[in-house]
């Protein structure tokens, strides 16, 4: 079983250059949060390079994809890389594996199929069940990563589906839900900084929207570049200590760990803010 098991890791996206995202990682491993999430678009990592560099260069924190595009990545090249750094590193690595959305890739053909076939595949290179999460969103891939993985790392889902997503995945399996949060105390100026990150793309991918549309935001709120509340919901936003509160009541919902996503206008911003929010949530 992983190891993620304090309630707060950092989510450090692909949008920042990896130097950035290693001095980051290193800071998280120093404050105390639990796991870094790195964010891998649409790149390959099957060779799990850049986790083997961080898991090198930090002493305790969890290194997790997120998340391994299975499109992208062949199941048996994760497995040997996973083989190569397990023997090292063991539970503080953990694999998250997704099959994006439709729009990402030419060839996107049954999904559920596609994410099935990939877990017997891991499953026959001996990957263990507790070393691997699964991006899920609806109810058929949930209940899926309630059988087949650790539990589910949900990415731009508000309270409501943290609600949901508990309920389907039961107890004693790993919720780990993304949240995005901007460390200030103008509602305009944070929504400068957070909407460009919600709308483009996901706002436009429909396994995103139709799973907002879903927990409660209707056409008005996704159209566009998003309603203020949707912004406000999927961006928190204001002062540590209420953003240390929005992001405890994903806890009170059901998560056992939040991976946060803190959004600055620039890396060494960033670094500050995520120091910031640490002493009050750690």
């Amino acid at each position: 079983m992983t190891s993620v098991v304090k309630q707060f890791g950092l989510f450090l996206a692909p949008h920042r250059d990896d130097a950035a995202r290693k001095e980051q990682a290193i800071a998280a491993d120093g404050l105390g949060y639990g796991a870094v999430w790195l964010g891998t678009g649409r790149n390959s990592v099957g060779d799990l390079a850049f986790v083997e560099d961080l898991l090198a260069s930090t002493e305790r924190i969890t290194v997790a994809t997120a998340i391994v595009n299975m499109w992208v990545d062949e199941p048996e090249t994760l497995a040997a890389s996973y083989h190569r750094l397990a023997g090292r590193y063991g539970k503080r690595l953990l694999l998250g594996v997704g099959v994006g959305h439709p729009e990402s890739v030419t060839e996107y053909r049954s999904p559920y199929d596609k994410i099935v076939d990939y877990l017997d595949r891991l499953d026959a290179a001996g990957v263990p069940t507790g070393a691997r999460i699964l991006a899920a969103l609806g109810d058929r891939v949930l209940k899926l990563a309630a059988e087949r993985t650790a539990g589910a790392h949900p990415y731009l889902v508000p309270v409501a589906h943290t609600r949901h997503a508990r309920s389907i995945l039961g107890p004693g399996k790993l919720l780990a839900p993304e949240q995005k949060v901007v460390v200030d105390t103008d509602p305009v100026a944070a929504r400068a900084i957070g909407r460009p990150y919600v709308q483009n793309p996901y706002l436009g991918l429909r396994n995103y929207v139709t799973n907002l549309r879903r927990h409660g935001y209707p056409e008005a709120d996704v159209e566009g570049g998003g309603s203020d509340r949707l912004i406000d919901d999927l961006v928190r936003h204001g002062s540590p200590e209420t953003i240390a509160k929005d992001l405890r009541s994903h806890v009170d919902a059901g998560a056992d760990h939040v991976a946060v996503q803190v959004l600055g206008p620039s890396p060494d911003v960033e670094l500050v803010h995520q120091r910031q929010l640490a002493e009050v949530l750690l």
